[in-house]
């Protein structure tokens, strides 16, 4: 396990659940103190079990979407639940396959408004080959819910030997990172600060599962999957080396960026690997498959800005290192505190 700090209140603030430190805080000294079951503690994206009598291993995740506002450049709230069960079961090296859909809506929310959310959901899981099998639909007092909240959870068929986790990492594997991170959270903040810039951002809200699987289907040595979503690149990379003997080193100029994100990091003064991304993979393979999985993922038009950032390291153990363009070094961090509230 991470070190974390100590919980020093007895309330529950919004940076408790914005994916950095002090959402791990919370996981690991109160969640888990009560929820300790094995397919729970090693915090994956997805529960893998076996049943009896099937020769079949699942996946099972859940995740809500609380993500303000519900339509956003992009995508809106009903594609952002449909894309993060599918990614985090594909992550897993899972097929997704059924889906359940729990709804609050506040009163008042607008009929036309529900539909298009609906109809958004459904076509982003027929395009997946996943259906929506069942669900629950509540509504609340006017004031209590800001407009609708989402639960999907998700069930898929892991793939055969794949993915063997952080266990199998070594010194010398590489990091792939699938394209621009934090486009999602960027996307979010513009949108609902209205702000008018000259070019338009969009969210990169997507379902990865094809991208995955064609990975899958060049290499038997990807050793580690994981989307990047709240907490951005960041928390991948220091989840990955938190309590291991090897460290990561990545390099800025290895950092799939734009100039348009480039300039929006530095206005807002953002983190860009503290971004969160609704439709990027952050990867560890075997060094000797990294190339030839780097251009499978380019051909992919989810991979076309795919880059190899980094590399496990025998320095630095439990730390992140930034190579910066200047040859300078310096830590990276799991995000402290809120950067954006209600991003997905």
């Amino acid at each position: 396990m991470p070190h974390t700090t100590p919980m020093k209140d007895d309330k529950i603030f919004l940076s408790h659940g914005a994916g950095g430190k002090q959402s791990r805080t919370l996981v690991e000294k109160i969640i888990l103190k009560y929820f300790n079951d094995p397919l729970l503690v090693a915090l994956p994206d997805s529960a893998t079990f076996d049943i009896l009598d099937s020769r079949k291993t699942f996946c099972f995740t859940t995740d809500s979407y609380v993500v303000n506002p519900v339509f956003f450049p992009g995508g809106d709230i009903g594609k952002l639940a449909v894309c993060g069960t599918v990614n985090d079961l594909a992550v897993c090296g899972a097929k997704p396959l059924f889906i359940s859909c729990a709804m609050i809506i506040e009163e008042g929310f607008s009929i036309n408004d529900f539909e298009r959310i609906l109809r958004s959901m459904a076509t982003t899981a027929r395009k997946v080959g996943v259906r929506i099998v069942t669900g629950d639909t509540k509504v609340v007092d006017r004031g209590k819910c800001d407009g609708i909240f989402i639960t999907t959870s998700g069930i898929g068929i892991k793939k055969n030997n794949v993915c063997s986790g952080l266990s199998s990492i070594r010194p010398g594997d590489a990091i792939i990172l699938s394209g621009v991170p934090g486009l999602h959270e960027l996307s979010i903040i513009c949108a609902r600060e209205h702000f008018n810039f000259t070019v338009s951002l969009k969210s990169d809200c997507a379902p990865i599962y094809f991208l995955v699987e064609k990975m899958l289907g060049s290499s038997a040595r990807i050793k580690f999957m994981r989307d990047p979503t709240r907490g951005g690149v960041a928390s991948v990379l220091n989840e990955i080396v938190a309590g291991n003997n090897f460290g990561i080193r990545i390099y800025e100029e290895k950092i799939p960026l734009t100039e348009q994100v480039r300039s929006l990091c530095d206005i807002f003064g953002f983190e860009i690997l503290h971004l969160a991304s609704e439709g990027r993979v952050v990867m560890v393979v075997d060094k000797n498959d990294a190339q030839k999985l780097l251009d499978v993922m380019k051909k992919h038009p989810l991979g076309k800005r795919a880059e190899i950032i980094g590399n496990v390291i025998r320095e630095f153990p439990g730390r992140v290192i930034l190579k910066t363009k200047f040859g300078s070094e310096r830590f990276v961090e799991m995000p402290s505190g809120k950067q954006l509230p209600r991003i997905c």
